[in-house]
């Protein structure tokens, strides 16, 4: 007997505009023990989903059609009372942000002790069971975590946290919405094997929304691929990822780069998924619009969702053309110029002091230590590590953001780790960084053309109104958005659309080098497939180049012609970047690269979860 079923699930949102279709006719099942993957792009339902079991759809989205069985009840007709019970004891949740999550204004513990308490657990044991569930995700020294607050936690150890209290009252169902997204691999591995330990010890069920299909290969047993929400193939995950017979799938594959074999192009899909209104007007099949095998036929009406092998299935017509799908040639890179580098980091050292005292001698902690970095013409560098390893901090002090304690930083043969006016100056002409978080890097009350042209402003006599425009709208078309951006809001914006302007921002002094922090994390397959390749053009165009800070080693392979792993502070392994995948040398590389899931979705994946970086974490 299935532990969760759906029958012709339907859900809609209600605007002033009229009623909008979110989820339509979904049908799927999880037995007991098992882990069901939901996949797709933004958009596509999965958190819907998620948010329709456990009874946290925002206001104006409701039910409207179909079921939703649990253990033969259905929670969709459940009295609001019986539901409420079932949510935290036998149906839990672990959300996207941890931090967000947790309450900043209350410990650790006081959290811990509402949440058993509302489990059923007594006021008297609450802190020993506390630390037995802090010690069933491995979290070290429980007694000091329960006196922290979250923002004194490491994104990792919040998420332990949250797991830590799904599991708590050994649920039935766990529903985890993108548990690892924009985590390191070492901690993404170790989160995934905790929930699987967990999941094993008590015969949970798992709902995993993810974007990232290795790992959904990996630990799921069945995958549910939506698109723009209906389900465009559902089946058994490893039957599915090595033989797809959607092209929406196909094409999700064709954007993520490999970890292994031949270097490859990406496929890029052209514009975006349809949002809630473009949906309601659609006829067919709702991915023909950006469907590379679409025939008339596909428009004509909406595809049923149809066997194609043991238990898998595919709303497709054309699904034996899937295998056909290609992905385009890959972009050459140019050559590196030899000489002078733009970049010359040497001996460079930065501390901070952790503790002041008048008493004591202050405590300090090194981020950066005994660093020696070049970066040539035309030259793309990752710099990839575990949270903590010092790479946002050696951006920092490239781009003059921070003040070194010791060492030198040279800019086009140019010292400028005094960091004078001057040298200010000059950096500014030759350095520029692209955030990590557009959200927050773009002033949400100036429109896009004030944002992207912010670079002139500095300069006196600087361009009026009519030509910074135009300004924007040529840097806005490099990015491949459309003139209209340059007039809108950050507000009204995609997350891809507010990462190209955050670039073109960046670009828009001509500078000789950008810095690149974590830019692509978090985004959609497709649309890092979009900004990878936009990078590759542009050096092609305008020949920068880059240091670019990413957790995401398959992205470093496909970008970068040169790698440096940073461990505490350390460079500890560098060199061309196919060399030192292929080939690392330092048991820290051996240990990121091994916690990246495989490419092939048959192959087993066993991540070293070592001693080492628990220590980083810790």
């Amino acid at each position: 007997m299935s532990l969760l079923t759906a029958r012709g699930l339907s859900v809609g949102a209600k605007t002033r505009n009229g009623e909008f279709p979110v989820i339509t006719d979904l049908n799927f099942s999880l037995e007991p023990g098992k882990v069901l993957g939901l996949v797709g792009e933004s958009g596509a339902g999965k958190s819907m989903i998620g948010r329709t079991i456990a009874q946290l759809l925002p206001t104006g989205f409701s039910v409207t059609g179909g079921s939703l069985e649990f253990s033969g009840s259905d929670l969709v007709r459940m009295a609001p009372g019986q539901r409420r019970d079932l949510l935290g004891r036998e149906i839990t949740f672990v959300p996207q942000e941890p931090m967000s999550a947790l309450n900043p204004v209350l410990t650790i513990g006081q959290q811990m002790r509402e949440h058993l308490a509302h489990i059923g657990g007594t006021s008297a044991g609450w802190r020993e069971k506390a630390l037995e569930a802090f010690g069933s995700v491995r979290l070290p020294h429980g007694a000091e975590l329960l006196n922290k607050y979250p923002h004194q936690l490491s994104g990792g150890m919040c998420q332990r946290v949250l797991i830590a209290m799904a599991f708590a009252s050994r649920p039935r169902l766990v529903i985890a919405d993108e548990p690892t997204t924009a985590l390191d691999v070492t901690i993404q591995a170790r989160i995934v094997k905790l929930i699987g330990d967990m999941q094993k010890r008590d015969g949970t069920s798992v709902i995993f929304i993810t974007h990232d299909l290795r790992l959904a290969s990996q630990i799921c047993d069945d995958i549910l691929v939506l698109y723009a929400g209906r389900p465009a193939e559902y089946g058994p995950a490893r039957q599915l990822f090595t033989v797809p017979a959607h092209p929406y799938t196909r094409c999700l594959q064709l954007a993520n780069p490999s970890m292994s074999g031949e270097r490859r192009g990406l496929f890029t899909l052209p514009e975006r998924m349809p949002g809630l209104r473009a949906i309601k007007d659609l006829e067919g099949c709702r991915f023909a619009p950006r469907c590379p095998r679409a025939i008339d036929e596909c428009r004509a009406a909406e595809p049923p969702l149809l066997e194609v092998g043991s238990r898998h299935m595919a709303a497709c017509i054309r699904s034996s053309t899937t295998a056909s799908i290609m992905p385009p040639p890959l972009a050459p890179r140019p050559s590196v110029k030899t000489g002078t580098p733009l970049i010359e980091v040497s001996d460079l050292t930065k501390s901070f002091v952790t503790h002041w005292s008048l008493f004591r001698k202050p405590a300090e902690f090194t981020a950066v230590k005994d660093v020696r970095l070049t970066l040539g013409e035309n030259e793309f560098v990752g710099i990839v590590g575990e949270s903590g390893s010092g790479k946002s901090t050696l951006a920092r002090l490239v781009v003059g953001l921070e003040r070194p304690t010791a060492g030198r930083i040279a800019i086009a043969g140019r010292d400028v780790t005094s960091n004078r006016r001057d040298d200010r100056a000059f950096r500014r002409n030759h350095v520029q960084m692209v955030f990590q978080d557009p959200q927050s890097a773009l002033n949400p009350r100036r429109r896009v053309a004030a944002i992207v042209t912010q670079a002139i402003e500095a300069v006196k006599g600087s361009a009026d109104g009519p030509e910074r425009l135009e300004r924007a709208r040529a840097l806005l078309a490099e990015m491949g958005l459309p003139p209209e951006v340059a007039l809108r809001y950050p507000s009204q914006l995609s997350g891809g659309q507010k990462q190209r302007v955050n670039i073109a921002r960046a670009l828009c002094a001509v500078p000789k080098i950008l810095v690149a922090d974590e830019i692509v994390s978090g985004l959609d397959v497709s649309v890092q497939a979009q900004l990878l390749d936009l990078l590759i053009r542009l050096r092609n165009e305008r020949g920068f180049s880059m240091l670019f800070i990413s957790h995401d080693l398959s992205v470093v392979r496909y970008l970068c012609d040169r790698v440096v792993v940073m461990n505490r502070g350390e460079i500890v392994e560098s060199g061309p970047t196919e060399e030192v995948f292929a080939a690392p040398r330092h048991p820290y590389t051996r240990t990121l690269l091994a916690s990246v899931p495989p490419d092939d979705a048959k192959a087993e994946w066993s991540p070293e979860l070592g001693e080492q970086a628990s220590l980083v974490e810790a």
